[in-house]
């Protein structure tokens, strides 16, 4: 089953979710035991946040003219637009902003006056400075609203992968966890969830500073793709280089097969950055595999936020899979050992 998304319609209707989904947001609503809340990066696709009933805290973004933007999730902005125009005014820069510990202080006070216990799961600080926002903001709620339960989680996982998660914290709230074991375990399933993506070109890295020009110039010319996945802290990660567009795709189903958990009850996601018939191409060759045939594939778009990062072409797969944590060394091991064992609940 494939669950197709490239923009929100604007009309104001809103799209149907997945059935999966759909039955979840259903006995989700009934239980309501717990609040989840995530940012706009976590690149729902359209309805999928409201059945789910997860609160949606959206980052902003500059345009090239100066103008900031929030993210509303492609609700009055159509994505191939924004994607064409990158394509066609590459020395256009858009600059996005971390959530300030101001805003997330409102959502929390909202949720520590209506009292159920509040679980937020956000951007990973590999890539942002909001999560420690978020926490700054937390701290001040505990402090005001004492009783009040509150977590706050990075989701160590990229785009349409927080997606991944939240479905399937919402099944966990649905099935009778309070905030506190759901906390727990995001805190472990979020090492579970892969995502592998590739780009059309690395001068928007380039441009963001992530690499160096020169190696943008050479990659251009020589057609190189990258395939790239994220660390145990969220942080890009360059897994290989490959010669041309069709190898990297492969490249990312490869993975697919070596990582992928064999569960068809977890959906997988599909996201890209208007590069739709890459994305249907990677869903035809998930579906070739054994038992992958009747998957739940859920389609988004990438939100401008990491889009002006990643620029148009980018196509990405997430999935649940092996503990990626297993792949680390024995020395990296011992170190989060360390770690682990002097840091509060709360940091996540």
């Amino acid at each position: 089953m494939s669950q197709g998304d490239q923009s929100s319609p604007k009309d104001g209707k809103t799209a149907e979710a997945p059935a999966d989904v759909r039955n979840v947001g259903r006995a989700y609503h009934q239980k309501r035991n717990v609040r989840i809340i995530m940012d706009s990066t976590a690149d729902f696709a359209t309805g999928v946040a409201e059945r789910l009933g997860v609160e949606v805290i959206p980052f902003s973004y500059v345009d090239a003219d100066g103008v900031e933007h929030q993210d509303d999730r492609w609700q009055e902005q159509d994505p191939h637009e924004f994607y064409e125009h990158m394509r066609k005014n590459p020395d256009a820069r858009f600059h996005t902003a971390a959530v300030t510990p101001g805003r997330y202080f409102e959502v929390f006070e909202r949720a520590a006056q209506e009292g159920l216990p509040t679980i937020y799961m956000g951007l990973p600080a590999g890539l942002s400075s909001s999560i420690d926002s978020a926490r700054q903001a937390a701290q001040m709620i505990r402090e005001r609203y004492p009783d009040f339960e509150l977590y706050v989680l990075d989701r160590r996982c990229d785009s349409a992968a927080g997606q991944l998660l939240a479905i399937e914290v919402v099944r966990q709230a649905s099935l009778g966890l309070t905030a506190e074991e759901l906390y727990e375990w995001a805190r472990d399933a979020r090492y579970f969830i892969h995502g592998y993506f590739t780009l059309d070109s690395f001068d928007t890295l380039a441009a963001g500073g992530r690499i160096p020009p020169a190696a943008a110039n050479v990659g251009g010319k020589l057609d190189i793709k990258p395939e790239l996945s994220y660390d145990l802290n969220g942080a890009l990660s360059l897994r290989g280089m490959c010669r041309g567009r069709k190898k990297a795709l492969r490249a990312i189903v490869q993975d697919f097969r070596e990582n992928y958990a064999h569960d068809t009850s977890l959906p997988v996601g599909i996201v890209s950055t208007d590069a739709q018939k890459d994305a249907d191409w990677l869903e035809a060759q998930i579906r070739k595999e054994k038992g992958c045939e009747d998957l739940t594939i859920i389609h988004s778009t990438v939100s401008p936020i990491l889009g002006a990062h990643v620029g148009p072409g980018m196509v990405a797969l997430v999935f649940w899979g092996k503990d990626r944590r297993e792949k680390i060394s024995l020395t990296d091991r011992i170190a989060r050992k360390v770690k682990k064992g002097a840091r509060g609940p709360e940091e996540g």
